[in-house]
């Protein structure tokens, strides 16, 4: 079954190193979608695909990179886009 995701998250978050690293794993679940950042201290992360992989997507995100701090992670399920591929956006 098909799921799409969008995560608010906020912490210390190395902008560069974590995009790269939710892009990694975004690829290797076979997950699509988008990671940007909205404001100082806010990513927003849209998941896409199988609902098994957007779930192991998610607990990645909410644990973040060995340096992240993240303080808190706001899900909210969206309608389903079909994005082809997972892209890190500019500011």
């Amino acid at each position: 079954m098909k799921r799409s995701i969008r995560l608010h998250i906020t912490g210390s978050l190395q902008s560069m190193f974590f995009d790269q690293f939710i892009k990694d794993n975004a690829v290797a679940h076979s997950v699509k979608g988008y990671v940007r950042h909205l404001r100082e201290g806010v990513v927003e992360i849209f998941l896409e695909g199988n609902n098994e992989n957007v779930e192991a997507m998610i607990l990645i995100c909410t644990r973040g990179p060995k340096y992240a701090q993240i303080r808190s992670v706001e899900q909210k399920e969206e309608k389903f886009q079909d994005f082809k591929e997972f892209k890190i956006l500019g500011f």
